[in-house]
């Protein structure tokens, strides 16, 4: 399956993917992040439940805090 994330096109093997499973397989668990499919925002609380399917397009934000 080909997604887009944050502009660069990645390739992952057929199957079912949700959210959740791209950002262990991205190593970004447990951080904060914002994350946006199709140009929707996902809520964390739908990460577990959010399928990513061949042609999406995923943006994903890091949380910082400081000053």
């Amino acid at each position: 399956m080909k997604i887009v994330i944050n502009g660069a096109e990645r390739e992952f093997p057929d199957g079912t993917l949700t959210v959740a499973a791209l950002l262990e397989t991205l190593e970004l668990g447990p951080q904060p992040v914002l994350v946006e499919r199709n140009g929707l925002a996902v809520l964390s609380r739908e990460f577990d439940q959010e399928p990513v399917e061949n042609g999406d397009t995923i943006e994903i934000v890091r949380m910082v805090a400081g000053g």
